[in-house]
């Protein structure tokens, strides 16, 4: 294949309008049919050398294995994704990528982004939170991995909550790590987009070493008076792991919330272990307004669930969402990746959003309450039905 050939079928890719997924109904939100962001999206001259003369076999020079993980925000009118990039090498890199129409069209910029390469034992970043903050920075907070030095396995690594922030996407500013006095690791942070008692507010996931939450109860909160040196005392949890739910093996924050007038509304993943290994959903909750760390509604069960081709991938049966963005006329647009291969968006409006979070039921806890709850949801609609 030509150079030129690569070019059209990239071009080719971008111009494909999107469709909703009509055969994907709930009432709740729209699936979209194509992924917005894929390998594919990625421009030619990222991946291959396009003279014939020093690539006379026109083959990838530097790969790309996928697309997926995005923070998002609207930048200039136009929906804004800072995405993750996994070359074929696994180092993961950030890219930002913008549509106008939010759904379809997305083009990533000519380079990616270059962070200031302030800490020398970071192997690996990715996984960027964007919060335009009151204080006018747009901050990113991402997951800096480590190689863990104290024993001899080549697997293991240390996590750490990156800072940095910009104006513009273009020039960033990197901050020290995140310091949790009393949690060894963190990933899956969020910045809180407003000061909390005068103070920036952290959404934290403590954990005990890379993998596994141990002790980690669930989503913590937790306030720091300077964020160029943020360092967080105590950790007060909010959205909790709970057994035989989709948050038993761990949760963790997901976007940043959204406010509404009835409370932020928090849009999050859960994992629990299956026989095929772990699952990973999106749920919501919401928290209230004057106590962002105090949930005031906990909808039972998930949001976005893996679904048909959604299930496959390099990390299979998972759905992560880091970014989302509420539009100045009321549509939401939750941009969510699955099985670490690919970006997908659902959309939906505030009024549904709300009504979902704050009017389904949230989860009895046992089966049997399960059924109870189910069966007068049941009759209560065959009442209504045979009323009509």
């Amino acid at each position: 294949m030509t150079y030129p050939e690569l070019q059209a079928r990239y071009e080719a890719l971008i111009g494909t309008p999107n469709r909703v997924d009509t055969e994907r109904y709930n009432g709740i939100y729209e699936r979209w049919v194509n992924p917005v962001l894929t390998r594919g999206h990625i421009p030619p001259f990222w991946i291959y050398d396009p003279d014939p003369r020093s690539n006379p076999f026109m083959m990838q020079r530097l790969g790309v294995n996928a697309v997926f993980n995005s923070g998002a925000l609207l930048l200039d009118g136009k929906f804004t994704l800072v995405a993750r990039v996994e070359g074929s090498d696994r180092k993961s890199f950030f890219a930002v990528a913008q549509s106008v129409s939010g759904v379809d069209g997305f083009r990533f910029w000519d380079e990616p982004v270059l962070l200031p390469d302030t800490c020398p034992q970071e192997t690996n970043v990715y996984d960027m939170r964007l919060t335009r903050h009151e204080d006018g920075w747009i901050y990113g907070v991402f997951c800096s991995e480590s190689k863990d030095t104290s024993v001899g396995d080549l697997s293991a690594a240390t996590a750490a909550a990156g800072i940095v922030r910009t104006r513009d996407l273009k020039t960033w500013e990197r901050l020290p790590n995140l310091v949790t006095l009393r949690s060894p690791q963190q990933r899956n942070v969020v910045l809180h987009p407003e000061f909390v008692d005068g103070k920036y507010a952290f959404y934290t996931r403590p954990m005990d070493d890379f993998i596994e939450t141990g002790s980690g109860g669930g989503i913590g909160f937790g306030l720091c008076a300077d964020i160029t040196h943020a360092v967080i005392d105590e950790e007060k949890m909010t959205s909790l792991r709970k057994y035989h739910t989709v948050t038993e093996a761990k949760n963790g924050a997901g976007t940043v919330p959204i406010k509404t007038d009835r409370g932020w509304i928090h849009i999050a993943h859960g994992v629990r272990n299956t026989a095929a290994g772990l699952r990973y959903v999106i749920y919501a909750f919401a928290t209230a307004l004057n106590d962002p760390s105090r949930v005031i509604a906990e909808p039972g069960g998930f949001l976005i669930g893996p679904l048909g081709d959604e299930r496959v991938g390099d990390v299979s049966n998972v759905v992560f969402s880091n970014g989302a963005i509420a539009a100045p006329d009321g549509r939401v647009y939750i941009y969510y990746a699955s099985s670490d291969t690919r970006l997908h968006v659902a959309t939906t409006d505030l009024e549904r959003l709300q009504d979902y979070v704050f009017n389904t039921p949230s989860d009895p806890g046992r089966s049997a309450d399960c059924a109870r709850q189910r069966a007068a949801f049941i009759r209560r609609n065959l009442d209504y039905l045979r009323r009509t």
